[in-house]
């Protein structure tokens, strides 16, 4: 096991209930009016206004042990010790009169690397999230346990701009030398996770591990694949393959000859899931234990509407790992042999599979790409392209160069191949064309996972430089050409030059910090 010093937890509230069952943490929640119980079980809970990650709100502590490894910027935004140390203290005397929860948890399945956590909660619902999220230490685990790390968050605090360096009332602050994440203003339970997963990207480089925002599955002979990919991109629901075990759909490390989860449980979006094409997601919003964020339900039935972006589109569910019926326990695999890299492009440009060099594959790792979609934020109006760098950016505190270059060297070691997947538009752009179709997609990441894409001719996309497979089973032949897809082959054009356009304006900020033969296996690097 990881040897990062406990810490000594912090004296916290007047009253702590430590590790209550999930049945425990449900009757507190519906005593406190935290949420209600749906019809088949879930528990459904709003967290106010609020309903995503607020990045803008995060910090990191800028401390002497920590500086030189952090990527300072508009992702990893500084904050000094002594704000930090005026918040914690104002914080640690407002909750001197709160009931708090805690739970102790692991982060990281295999054992050589894995941490000790501490999540303390104001609520039980969130109790819950740390419980379903986190890996749950055995009894006798429990007996002796030490937190490397512990998060506070207390959402009904609020910090002070004008005297502790934040924003906004809320804030996400990671302490790095200290061990320790405040997380108040905000009951978005989700940056309990993302704080979590930031402090394991900054620690397991030093340990040789490349830290992924990635998912993970096994075939039946032990091979395993990586997903990585951005929120709405497919990542979640591709790994959850029937026919492959699942290690983990979000949070992952690939170290010497093995790939673990980080977490427990899963995090998945719930919006107009379907029960034919997400089965094993689906049935877990009919679980008792599961907990659902801002899903909409008839105040009379409980009975859940996951169609409904009334409160918001970003519709949550937080399960326990073992409600998927394929999962994994152990949480371990071995080394990759395919990795795929997701993204939805809405305009309609990229193919819907193409095969990557290395430095294609450690190219569109830092670029990230994929777009959101008109409606879906206030003031988009059309297709937005988004780069987030290691598909992750949020969350990685390094220089992505630094995560690329582990990349490389890991496909490089081992021998990888290495898919792009486009699970967005084809057709045209969002409101011409339409979704790729799930049953082609997960066709062809089944034809790339099992070797029947390895002998098919390609051609060479003329925008991206990638390989193109020319045949597909159960794909149509014509689908694996987007521009033959398009009425307009010369709108095509046009909208492939401005996403080429838009990859490299985004890549020039890295450029000058990568491998040469990074940077040029870029689209319409040639030109």
């Amino acid at each position: 096991m990881a040897t990062t010093a406990p810490t000594k937890g912090p004296a916290i509230g007047r009253n702590i209930r430590a590790n209550l069952s999930t049945a425990e943490l449900y009757e507190d929640a519906i005593r406190h009016g935290e949420g209600l119980v749906a019809a088949e079980g879930p528990l459904v809970v709003r967290t106010g206004k609020h309903t995503g990650r607020s990045p803008e709100d995060k910090f990191i502590v800028d401390e002497p042990s920590s500086h030189d490894k952090i990527w300072w910027g508009p992702v990893n935004r500084p904050i000094s010790e002594a704000h930090y140390d005026r918040l914690r203290a104002r914080l640690v005397a407002y909750a001197a009169s709160k009931d708090l929860y805690t739970q102790d948890c692991f982060i990281g399945a295999a054992e050589a690397h894995r941490r000790s956590l501490r999540v303390y909660t104001e609520t039980a619902w969130a109790s819950i999230f740390a419980r379903n999220l986190f890996r749950r230490p055995t009894d006798a685990q429990r007996a002796g346990f030490a937190p490397n790390f512990t998060i506070i968050c207390v959402p009904s605090f609020q910090a002070d701009p004008e005297t502790e360096g934040t924003r906004t009332g809320t804030a996400i602050l990671v302490h790095l030398k200290r061990m320790e994440i405040i997380i108040v203003g905000t009951e978005y339970a989700g940056e309990i996770k993302k704080s979590a997963f930031t402090v394991m990207n900054y620690l397991m480089p030093d340990e040789g591990v490349l830290p992924m925002h990635s998912a993970i599955n096994i075939g039946p002979d032990g091979d395993a694949a990586v997903f990585f990919g951005l929120s709405g991109t497919g990542k979640t629901t591709l790994s959850a393959d029937p026919e492959r075990s699942l290690i983990g759909d979000d949070e992952h490390g690939w170290g010497d000859g093995l790939t673990f989860n980080f977490e427990g449980g899963c995090y998945a979006k719930t919006i107009r899931l379907s029960p034919m094409y997400e089965p094993d997601i689906f049935q877990t919003t009919r679980r008792f234990g599961t907990l659902l964020e801002n899903v909409d339900l008839d105040p009379r039935t409980r009975a859940l509407d996951l169609d409904s972006e009334r409160i918001t589109e970003n519709t949550r569910g937080a399960y326990p790992l073992e409600f998927i019926g394929n999962a994994d326990e152990t949480g371990v695999a071995g080394r990759p042999r395919t990795v795929v890299l997701l993204t939805a492009d809405a305009f309609g440009v990229l193919p819907p599979i193409s095969r990557l060099t290395h430095a294609q594959a450690a190219y569109h790792f830092i670029s990230g790409y994929t777009a959101k979609l008109a409606g879906t934020e206030i003031g988009v109006q059309e297709p937005k392209a988004t780069f987030s760098a290691c598909f992750g950016a949020p969350f990685m505190p390094r220089h992505p160069g630094e995560y690329a270059a582990m990349l490389v060297e890991r496909l490089a070691r081992d021998d990888v191949p290495v898919w792009l997947v486009n699970t967005g538009w084809t057709g045209g752009p969002y409101g011409v064309g339409e979704r790729m179709n799930i049953a082609h997609t997960r066709a062809m990441v089944r034809a790339a996972l099992g070797g029947a894409l390895d002998d098919v001719p390609t051609r060479l996309d003329p925008n991206f430089g990638v390989e193109v497979p020319t045949s597909c089973p159960d794909v149509p032949a014509s689908f694996l050409d987007p521009r033959t897809t398009w009425a307009d082959p010369d709108a095509y054009d046009r909208a492939a030059a401005e996403l080429i356009a838009m990859f490299q304006a985004n890549f020039a900020g890295y450029a000058d910090e990568v491998d040469a033969a990074i940077a040029a296996a870029g689209p319409g690097a040639a030109d």
